[in-house]
């Protein structure tokens, strides 16, 4: 492991690395875009001059490249503020701030994409969409200056949030000090949070099996619920982040196998919706 592992960086970020950095997210936040890492290849493309010019040394750019290319995925729009922070701590701490910056971008990628989907996925196209709409149908060009107004409109603070994320990630820096080790607990308790609480809502299996003794009936389901809310998407949830723990495993082969065993154990009738 090299000497920047145990020190922080000197070299600074300039107007230019945030133009440029700005200008690869906007263009290729979600270049490559696919269903095992998502966004994972548009945030590496993004933050690869950044990446180039703290670490001089191979194996570090070679181990964070490796860091930024694991599964990311949050609203397009908005994500440039995740960037901007970390450019901002991997300017200050370099590779000691790994942890901080993994459970940063697991923590907030979550609640941004919410916020962003839906100010700019559904607010704004249902409200100035819907104005656009109602004048086009009646001949009125208008409507379609609106609708490219409000385009430009989203362009621009696009464009304005990854120099903001960077000012707040340096204040946050500053203001902690050699606080570091809390930062990061703090990121990371933040995504296992985050990454917790989606559980119920995005993983659906249930146990349909029915025990019947004579007038007694009794529903596996319900006797897991009283046990714990959820239990049985929580284990299957746990049960695939130890599979990937394995040296072996990857995300195509747990997916595959996730497959087989939901069609397997779904005809036999334990697992279902």
């Amino acid at each position: 492991m090299s000497s920047e592992n145990t020190k922080t960086n000197t070299t600074k970020i300039t107007k230019k690395d945030l133009f440029q950095a700005n200008w690869r997210w906007l263009w290729s936040s979600q270049i490559c875009w696919n269903y095992e890492r998502m966004m994972s290849t548009g945030y590496l493309y993004t933050m690869l001059p950044t990446i180039q010019k703290l670490y001089p040394e191979k194996d570090d750019r070679v181990a964070m490249m490796k860091l930024h290319n694991q599964f990311f995925n949050t609203n397009a729009y908005i994500g440039g503020f995740i960037v901007g922070m970390d450019m901002a701590i991997e300017e200050k701490e370099g590779r000691q701030a790994e942890e901080a910056v993994a459970g940063l971008k697991a923590g907030l990628m979550g609640s941004f994409a919410g916020v962003g989907d839906t100010i700019v996925g559904v607010i704004l196209p249902t409200i100035f969409g819907s104005i656009a709409a109602y004048m086009g149908l009646k001949g009125n060009p208008v409507g379609a200056v609106i609708w490219l107004l409000v385009n430009l409109a989203v362009l621009f603070l696009r464009f304005t949030l990854l120099p903001l994320g960077y000012s707040q990630g340096e204040k946050l820096i500053y203001a902690a000090g050699n606080k570091l080790n809390r930062l990061t607990d703090a990121a990371i308790l933040l995504g296992v949070t985050v990454v917790g609480a989606l559980i119920p809502t995005v993983v659906s299996a249930k146990v349909p099996l029915v025990f019947k003794t004579g007038k007694v009936v009794l529903k596996a389901q319900n006797i897991l619920d009283q046990i714990m809310p959820a239990l049985v998407p929580v284990l299957l949830v746990g049960v695939c982040y130890w599979l990937l723990g394995k040296k072996k495993m990857s995300s195509t082969k747990l997916i595959l196998i996730v497959l087989l065993a939901g069609i397997v154990l779904g005809g036999l009738g334990i697992i279902g919706k």
